[in-house]
């Protein structure tokens, strides 16, 4: 059984192809990285495994099961969280307070369980906050958890944003450009992070332009084009086909 399984998945729109009859499979405790041109797809794939976007014909299949007509949330509680571009942090709550909101179940107590048991609902929030410290220091942050989100440089609050997918418990996750436009330091530090939750059985599928970071994560690398998978296989491989590197790097490394 396939970890992930993306077979014969199409979408349009109006005229526009952005996936066509898109497969490929990925393995679990594995990093596989998602490359190809701007417009290849890539960003639209992520929408389809996380039900932010529903596929024309076609179907994906997480651990056997089939994601269709779930919702996003219940692909998260299912096992599967993502990241985005654009981060979606709230940048008026504290670096905590952001990985709290992840926490599932964070919001499980209702009004009248409150209510009617104080006590445990205060126990609940305790081990909540720990386990988002917990987080925060796996990740580097510990010491910026008071921090308001928008007082974080630009590379913890990339930090923050896979803190708080984490927080979620998911085993998969979905890395959107988690490198882009990082200095040095903070690149060192994202690389170190992916490869450490690799080594902690997580599965992470990362969308990158950089091909030095995609060179020093992946295990396996597919190549994306025109919506349509056009090679997988090694680093190595990929970046050696000058069929692939003429269409995504204008025929040079």
């Amino acid at each position: 059984m396939s970890y992930l399984e993306v077979s014969a998945v199409n979408v349009s729109f109006g005229g526009l192809r952005a996936l066509n009859d898109c497969n490929f499979t990925i393995e679990a405790g594995k990093i596989t990285c998602l490359v190809g041109p701007n417009g290849a797809g890539k960003t639209t794939i992520f929408n389809v495994i996380t039900g932010f976007l529903r596929a024309d014909t076609g179907a994906v299949s997480f651990r056997g099961e089939k994601l269709a007509g779930l919702s996003p949330q219940e692909i998260v509680d299912l096992g599967i969280a993502r990241s985005f571009q654009n981060l979606r942090l709230f940048s008026q709550l504290t670096a905590l307070d952001n990985v709290l909101i992840g926490i599932r179940g964070q919001f499980g107590e209702t009004i009248f369980g409150a209510v009617l048991r104080p006590f445990h609902t205060v126990k609940t929030q305790r081990a909540e906050r720990a386990r988002a410290m917990e987080i925060l220091e796996h990740v580097g942050l510990a010491a910026k958890a008071g921090t308001f989100v928008r007082n974080l440089s630009y590379g913890e609050q990339k930090l923050l944003t896979v803190a708080r997918l984490l927080a979620t418990g998911a085993d998969l996750l979905l890395l959107d450009e988690p490198a882009s436009g990082m200095s040095a330091d903070a690149l060192e530090e994202i690389i170190a992070l992916l490869k450490r939750l690799k080594g902690e059985n997580k599965t992470l599928l990362v969308v990158e332009h950089n091909t030095r970071v995609v060179q020093r994560i992946a295990d396996t690398v597919l190549f994306l084009h025109q919506g349509h998978l056009m090679a997988e296989g090694s680093v190595e491989e990929i970046t050696s086909n000058p069929a692939l590197t003429e269409i995504y790097f204008g025929g040079t490394i």
